[in-house]
């Protein structure tokens, strides 16, 4: 049986169309839903392009990197491995999803996210009497633009250097370049958390004496959330331990569940965190719902022509995406 996939023409021009992935221009000229019923259903474009082509990247059996050469159509699906490649490794042990509480996809570079004041009157439901005005919320637009960084790496390999190297391989090192751009987000997120987004709004500084940290100091800690809930934490690895030794936290189902799952939660029911990204003796507390906006400005980028005209000297993998509070009160800083 003859597929749509099999005769479409693929060329360079379809990365450079505006407001659109090379995975969404394939699939809008081959849609998935003609392959429901089929033996191809749960393949998106892309998949089956690597299909058609027979080419394999991952397991015993992948195929080398010379493979996407040898002709001039799947060729043209080289960059967008790369890219898929690199956003595997982002995702892969990623924590910014749990810090988050929006990502906003952007075209340009220039974006100004929104807030309101919490607490106050702006944020009690105050019984209204006939007649009478109803209380407003007033949301603003940040006075300054969010600050969005050009982060990458420059994949240096000439063409003769990896044409039969096993693309499973090969997709070690690209997940690799993913963890390390993922890890500068982490850490553009963090100082935004920490000192703020230029706004005016850095967080909230709570410092404890030497030999201060303890239970209660954590729910002190945790009190002064409120109208917020503090279910996520951050702690640098020093912090974790102090943590670890805390009598609450030796509970027997704590430890259970530690060593069953690895999953640690804290006795306040918030989620624990630990990233190298924090000072030491650093802890940040956030109601991850309304903390942090993501913005990000396009996807994984790869210099395409080179790719596909196997220059793979110095051809850089980049993202551009910033980050802005929401809430300034939902994030407070815990110092030891």
């Amino acid at each position: 049986m003859a597929y749509y996939y099999d005769n479409l023409k693929l060329d360079k021009g379809m990365y450079q169309e505006a407001g659109r992935s090379f995975s969404q221009v394939l699939e809008r000229m081959d849609p998935s839903e003609r392959y429901k019923g089929t033996s191809l259903e749960g393949l998106d474009a892309f998949q089956r392009q690597l299909k058609r082509f027979d080419i394999k990247v991952r397991g015993a059996g992948s195929d080398v990197v010379e493979k996407f050469f040898r002709t001039a159509d799947a060729a043209v699906l080289f960059p967008e491995y790369i890219s898929r490649t690199v956003r595997q490794g982002m995702e892969e042990g990623d924590i910014l999803p749990s810090i988050t509480a929006a990502v906003t996809q952007i075209e340009g570079m220039d974006y100004r996210s929104i807030t309101t004041q919490a607490g106050g009157e702006e944020k009690e439901l105050k019984l209204v009497e006939e007649g009478s005005a109803i209380p407003e919320t007033t949301i603003k637009v940040q006075a300054n633009l969010v600050k969005l960084h050009k982060r990458g790496r420059m994949l240096v390999a000439s063409y003769e250097a990896v044409r039969y190297q096993k693309l499973d391989l090969f997709s070690v090192t690209l997940r690799q370049i993913g963890a390390h751009i993922a890890r500068t987000h982490l850490e553009d997120a963090v100082d935004v958390l920490i000192n703020g987004d230029g706004n005016s709004n850095p967080a909230e500084k709570t410092s404890l004496a030497d030999g201060a940290f303890n239970y209660e100091a954590l729910v002190d800690f945790w009190a002064k959330f409120d109208p917020y809930v503090m279910n996520t934490l951050l702690v640098s690895g020093d912090v974790m331990l102090q943590l670890l030794k805390l009598p609450e936290f030796q509970n027997p189902l704590t430890g259970l569940n530690f060593q069953g799952t690895g999953q640690l939660a804290t006795p306040l029911g918030a989620t624990l965190l630990r990233t190298s990204v924090l000072p030491e003796k650093t802890a940040v507390g956030l109601d991850k719902r309304f903390a942090l906006e993501m913005v990000q400005s396009g996807d994984v980028m790869v210099e395409y022509d080179k790719l596909i005209d196997r220059q793979l000297e110095r051809a850089a993998i980049t993202t551009i995406s910033g980050f802005a509070k929401v809430f300034p009160e939902a994030s407070r800083v815990l110092e030891l």
